[in-house]
């Protein structure tokens, strides 16, 4: 008799159950739990061949997470190739197999996230560890990992707190990780990118875009790690854009008509609004004014100008990494 037996490799059991002490695929020996992401888990692993500890990423058994896990593989192996010295602060891939139905993809092991370590600074209350000389250090790996990437054509198009880990915290050394959202400038872009409170405006009113959105994600963080308040709150994205503007002023008039989004939250005079859900009544939205100076509560002008340089509402009067490496605030002494 022929037994046929129907597998696509992509069963209902998403997850891999993660055994401690079990060794993978012959090598992994897993010693730690780290987390897990939307489409996949994390464990420290001990590599028995090369004798050093690894982070392994277990992809769920999902078509589309697999898909762009390749995708991210593709990038990582060719972000790295130009990279043989380490030198631009971005994760190194060591390996990724396919085992018992999951793609595995083998990582150099980091330590925390920015953010949960300042979560964790916070609560701890210790001595506050993101100070200005510190961030000016971690500001300068993350410009110079943007200025490698852009360069060699890739937006990153997630960067966010958590998409930077440290990998000393003695040295201050971080690198940036999770290119699984990231594309090439000559892709066809894609309308939704960057985590709603690090997106740039010209993605929220649907213009094209470029490698300087990754540079607003960038001027959100640094207030966020300066403050401990995330800059623009994840609310509704009309609520995100009132708060830009109050902070930051109008957006340009050229941007507001040139936007295929821009209808959803603007009126035909370009006056903010939304659709209450209750009344289903349209309902004007008034601007807050507030100012960068009163969120990040430092009096420190250098540190201000540089992160207000990285918020221009307007792409084209926002520096590039390599020009924003060059701002004074870099080279001040603490």
């Amino acid at each position: 008799m022929n037994y046929t037996i129907s597998r696509t490799g992509f069963e209902e059991n998403k997850d891999l159950p993660i055994v401690l002490n079990n060794v993978i695929a012959g090598r992994y020996y897993v010693t730690e739990y780290l987390g897990s992401a939307a489409f996949s888990k994390v464990v420290r692993a001990h590599d028995l061949l090369m004798g050093m500890d690894v982070c392994l990423k277990i992809i769920k058994n999902d078509k589309d997470f697999f898909d762009q896990s390749l995708d991210e593989i593709k990038l990582l192996k060719l972000v790295n190739k130009h990279d043989p010295g380490d030198e631009h602060h971005i994760l190194r891939l060591y390996d990724y197999f396919y085992h018992q139905e999951h793609l595995f993809i083998v990582c150099e092991l980091l330590r925390a996230n920015l953010y949960e370590f300042q979560k964790f600074n916070q609560e701890s209350g210790g001595e506050p560890y993101f100070t200005l000389s510190r961030l000016q250090v971690i500001t300068r790996q993350c410009l110079e990992a943007l200025d490698y990437l852009h360069g060699l054509g890739i937006i990153h198009c997630d960067l966010k707190p958590e998409n930077i880990l440290i990998k000393s915290y003695r040295r201050c050394e971080i690198k940036i990780i999770d290119l699984g959202s990231s594309c090439f400038r000559t892709d066809n872009l894609c309308l939704y990118v960057q985590s709603r409170s690090y997106r740039a405006p010209e993605v929220i009113l649907g213009l094209s875009y470029d490698q300087k959105i990754d540079l607003w994600s960038l001027g959100c963080i640094l207030a966020e790690l300066c403050s401990g308040e995330v800059l623009f709150p994840n609310d509704a994205v009309v609520m995100i854009l009132a708060q830009m503007v109050g902070m930051l002023g109008p957006i340009d008039m050229e941007m507001l008509e040139n936007g295929q989004e821009t209808y959803k939250y603007f009126t035909k005079e370009y006056d903010l609004y939304h659709i209450n859900e209750e009344t289903n009544q349209l309902e004007y939205i008034i601007s807050e004014e507030s100012s960068l100076e009163h969120h990040i509560q430092v009096s420190d002008v250098g540190f201000i100008d540089f992160v207000k340089h990285l918020l221009q509402m307007n792409p084209q009067r926002r520096p590039t990494a390599r020009e924003a490496l060059e701002h004074p605030w870099l080279s001040y002494s603490y």
